[in-house]
């Protein structure tokens, strides 16, 4: 059967060799390889190896030589081909000529192969040095490997060791617990292995071997149940494992059963996998904590403010919410996240937190707004800022007509300046004046100062015919509050009662000496209607600018002043400015006082379109959110926010002051009950509309002059642009009277007014206003009562009688003597009665009134203390207005 068998595989066998051939001389390897699949399946492949067939010790010399062709002259020439085929038989021709072909391409594939072996020699050599390094690189990783598996290995090892002593003590102290013995513990002891002692540790690359196995001997040790006959559960044995490398056996016990549980002979100890993950979460634990404590802590440089909203307190720690209010809580403040903080306690919280503290206010908004201080290098000339002024009527708009070749005197209304006029003068020999014309009436002083505080130059006007006058004292004032340098224009030369050395004598009383006098101020003789001494007064500005040396860069951002502005109804607010720094470029964001916006246009004295502004020019601006207050300053900024951040920090602050005065001027409510009662309290309420702010402000000084001890002027509103409904409803409310300077009411407010019975009065010139204030503040005056004097009598002889009393007879001695008036009765000069006169009697007949040097009988109305020789004082009471 065994024959059959081999024959049956002989026959299923693969082959390569020709069928039949003997086994003597064979060229193949046989040898079985099996090949493992899925689920248990295995399959033994049988292979054959053909080898090369070499030439016998006793070959012709001409034979083939392996792998190559056989020369013709070789062949046999017998049969076909002369060659033996298979069994012995001949070869035929096309056998032979299949074989040539396969010598010729076995040949071609030797020569490709010995190309390609050559190839391969060359990028061998070449590479030879990297190849190099790389095993360098690998012997390295492996050395490393080696000595971090053998660091494993005995910390593995002394941690089993602990394990197994460990478990060794509790065995100990069980036997100690429980002394009852029992049959078959020696037995099963004695069966127990024991663990031998831990050969030595095997080298670093046998460490990966060593694993392997000892995970196959875990596996074969695990106990496998196995019924026996009769399908009874066999008893289960103590697995024997053999003791490896020192490692305690009673790890790899397997399972424990209900007998080892109740005999309390539990001897596992934790697996080798649980030491491991045990050992990698403490490792992970550890470095977690190097690397808290290698952390640097971040301290933080916090900005607080005045005030700060919790949220925005943990933004700039860069904290949590939740934390800062933990924080706050122990500090005994209960606050919530949309809270806000003040200064002193944000201050404690951030010294909590280990940050560093910052406090700013809401002034440091406006720090950096203004430029630094410009290089020498950078500056260049500018023309000069010169500020006419002078008395009123005394010429100054005029004289800038002559300068600037125009008539704006004619337009003004009353024929004198009520609004700042800028303008820029182009001299033929290629220089330019800024001037900045001022009114001269004496409500305008305001507009005079902040003309002054922007000027270079000051060109005091003075009438020739009329001297010195108080607003030419005033402008004097400002001139050298600014610290500016005086020019002295003589004006009106022309009149024939000109007289310019009184004018230079009366200066002389203000510290003004001009240069013919022996000073250092210059001045000039000039005529504006006759066109005269235009060319000299130009002549001198420029020399003192050039003494002044005035320059400025324009390379900058622009600074200046708002010299005048206005609510235009097509255009909204217009600002007239000055820039004095840098350079005003359309498209600008600029900040002016509580208003900021962009430049839309700016337009020159002359309404034509301008792109850009250099220093010492006057523009007007459009753009702006508001009207800005006259005299402010103004300055470009880089962007909106910081525009808007400005702006609405001093809009707060004139609200503030606004807030404060109010309350001061009410008082309190006791305070203001007791001036009504007391009738003190009456008051004229004003609201002011006026087409310019400096207007406004005039006419708002004007009339708070105005005021009474008895009755005060209050002004509810002083703003600019047309009179609107609302203002209807706010003078209504206060029963106030508008006063419209060069404005009119819109139609819906016109027509409010009349149904509602509000005054509204049109002015354009400012002695008007002053005037009618002046009549209302005296209309609420309460009238006064004033004694008249009527005359002197003296008593010469008095008169008992028995139904009226005692009746002084007098002399008349000055003016005469009233029924009903009033007397006083003077004792040696002293006034010892003041009552009324009840009768006065001429002989026997009533009169009225008793003249000087006739004589009269008088009756006080209950007073009889009458003696000879007292004098009687007679005199009236009258109301007059207050």
């Amino acid at each position: 059967m065994s024959e059959g068998n081999e024959q049956d595989a002989g026959k299923g066998r693969l082959s390569l060799r020709p069928a039949g051939r003997m086994e003597v001389g064979r060229t193949v390897d046989a040898g079985s390889v099996r090949q493992s699949f899925s689920h248990g399946r295995s399959k033994v492949v049988q292979v054959e190896v053909r080898k090369k067939r070499a030439p016998g010790p006793g070959a012709a010399p001409g034979a083939p030589a392996p792998g190559g062709a056989a020369p013709a002259t070789a062949r046999p020439a017998g049969g076909a081909g002369g060659r033996p085929g298979p069994g012995g038989r001949a070869l035929t021709a096309t056998e032979l000529a299949a074989r040539q072909r396969a010598l010729v391409e076995q040949q071609r594939e030797a020569a490709k192969r010995d190309a390609e072996r050559r190839e391969q020699e060359k990028i061998s050599i070449l590479s030879a040095a990297e190849e190099a390094r790389r095993r360098e690189e690998e012997a390295r990783r492996a050395a490393e490997e080696e000595a971090r598996s053998k660091a494993e290995e005995e910390a593995r090892v002394r941690a089993e060791e602990e394990a197994r002593r460990a478990a060794e003590a509790a065995d100990a102290a069980a036997r100690t617990a429980a002394p009852v013995a029992r049959t078959d513990e020696e037995p099963r002891r004695a069966a127990r292995p024991t663990p031998a002692a831990a050969p030595p540790a095997p080298p670093a690359g046998e460490t990966l071997r060593l694993r392997a196995r000892v995970v196959e001997e875990e596996e074969e040790a695990r106990p496998v149940r196995r019924t026996g006959p009769g399908g009874a559960m066999a008893p289960r044995k103590p697995p024997v494992v053999a003791p490896k490398k020192g490692l305690d056996d009673r790890r790899r016990a397997g399972r424990i059963d209900v007998l080892a549980a109740i005999e309390g002979e539990d001897d596992r100890v934790r697996s080798l996998a649980s030491v491991r993950r045990q050992r990698e979460r403490e490792r992970r634990q550890a470095e977690l904590e190097r690397l808290r404590s290698d952390q640097v802590k971040v301290v933080r440089e916090v900005i607080l403010p005045d005030a700060i909203t919790v949220q925005e307190l943990a933004n700039r720690m860069a904290a949590r919410g939740p934390d800062v209010i933990k924080a706050l809580m122990k500090m005994g403040v209960m606050a919530t996240i949309t809270q806000s903080l003040d200064a002193d306690t944000a201050e404690l919280v951030v010294q909590e937190f280990g940050h560093k503290v910052k406090r700013v206010s809401e002034d440091d908004v406006e720090i950096g707004l203004e430029g630094e201080v410009d290089a020498v290098l950078d500056l260049i000339p500018r023309p000069p800022v010169v500020t006419v002024m002078g008395h009123v009527d005394h010429g100054k708009t005029s004289l800038l007509d002559a300068l600037r070749a125009t008539d704006v005197a004619s337009g003004e209304a009353g024929g004198i300046t009520q609004h700042i006029g800028a303008y820029n003068v182009a001299l033929p020999n290629g220089s330019s004046i800024t001037f900045i014309d001022t009114p001269g009436h004496e409500a305008f002083t305001a507009m005079r100062s902040r003309g002054a505080s922007v000027t270079d130059i000051v060109v005091l006007v003075v009438a020739a015919d009329d001297g010195v006058m108080p607003q030419t004292i005033e402008a004097i004032r400002h001139a050298k509050a600014a610290d500016a340098p005086i020019i002295v224009a003589i004006n009106k030369m022309d009149k024939p009662d000109a007289n310019p050395n009184r004018v230079r004598q009366e200066l002389l009383k203000y510290e003004i000496v001009v240069e013919e006098m022996g000073g250092e101020t210059q001045d000039v003789e000039v005529s504006a209607t006759q066109r005269t001494g235009i060319d000299k007064l130009e002549e001198a500005i420029l020399l003192q600018a050039e003494l002044l040396d005035l320059k400025a860069n324009p390379d900058r951002a622009a600074e200046g002043s708002v010299i005048e502005s206005r609510l235009d109804r097509g255009r909204g607010p217009v600002a007239t400015v000055l820039v004095q720094k840098g350079t005003l470029f359309q498209g600008d964001i600029v900040v002016a006082g509580a208003e900021w916006g962009r430049v839309r246009a700016m337009l020159d004295d002359r309404a034509q379109q301008m792109k850009y502004a250099p220093p010492s020019t006057p523009v007007e601006i459009l753009g702006l959110g508001g009207v800005p207050a006259a005299g402010e300053a103004f300055v470009v900024v880089d962007n909106e926010g910081r525009a808007r951040e400005i702006s609405e920090f001093r809009q707060r602050k004139l609200r503030e002051k606004a807030a404060g005065v109010m309350t001061a001027a009410r008082g309190t409510l006791d305070e203001m009950l007791a001036r009504i009662q007391a009738g003190a309290q009456k008051e004229v309420a004003l609201v002011i509309k006026a087409d310019m702010q400096g207007s406004s402000e005039a006419i708002e000084a004007t009339v708070t002059k105005l005021a009474h001890e008895e009755v005060r002027v209050r002004v509810l509103l002083s703003a600019v642009g047309q009179i609107t409904e609302s203002d209807i409803q706010l003078a209504r409310a206060s029963n106030a009277v508008i006063v419209a300077f060069n404005v009119r009411a819109t139609s819906q407010a016109r027509e409010m007014a009349q149904r509602d019975g509000v005054d509204i009065r049109y002015y354009s010139i400012i002695y008007d206003v002053a005037d009618d204030v002046e009549k209302l503040v005296r209309g609420k005056v309460a009238p006064k009562a004033r004694e008249r004097f009527l005359g002197y009598a003296e008593i010469r002889k008095v008169f008992d009688i028995t139904k009226t009393g005692k009746v002084a007879g007098c002399m008349i001695t000055e003016g005469l003597v009233k029924r009903g008036a009033g007397v006083r009765l003077l004792r040696d000069g002293v006034v010892i009665h003041t009552g009324e006169l009840t009768q006065l009697k001429r002989f026997k007949d009533d009169v009225r009134e008793v003249a000087r040097g006739y004589e009269c009988g008088l009756s006080f109305a209950n007073f009889n203390d009458l003696r000879e020789g007292d004098v009687v004082e007679c005199f009236e009471i009258e109301m007059v207005p207050g």
